[in-house]
């Protein structure tokens, strides 16, 4: 069962709607403008991962990691939203996250959706 997620993001220019969905409820799309997409690569930290090293001896959460994912989960959403203003899009449904191994010790987390207008 799909988890239903929309949230209001706030871009610096305008509020752009951003959901899981195919739609936005109560909303009719009334213009398409097709995929947006943002990114960011990210390197782990020498510090960070020796600390990760530690604390995957002992257990827990490893917040090094989580903090590094938590913002690149926000920049690549910053950039796909960027995208959708330039467009004239006021929501963008349908959105994903993707991740990817680029090089030794260096992720790349993806976002995107279908940029839409709705009423």
């Amino acid at each position: 069962m799909a988890t239903r997620t929309s949230r209001l993001a706030t871009s610096k220019n305008s509020q752009i709607v951003i959901t899981t969905l195919e739609g936005v409820p109560g909303k009719e799309i009334i213009e398409h403008f097709g995929l947006v997409q943002g990114s960011t690569i990210r390197a782990k930290h020498v510090g960070k991962d020796i600390m990760a090293g530690l604390k995957n001896l002992v257990g827990g959460e490893l917040k090094g990691y989580t903090d590094l994912l938590q913002e690149a989960r926000q920049e690549a959403t910053e950039r796909m939203l960027q995208q959708a203003a330039f467009v004239g899009a006021n929501a963008v449904v349908n959105v994903r996250f993707a991740t990817s191994s680029v090089a030794q010790g260096a992720a790349e987390l993806f976002a995107y959706g279908t940029a839409v207008k709705v009423q």
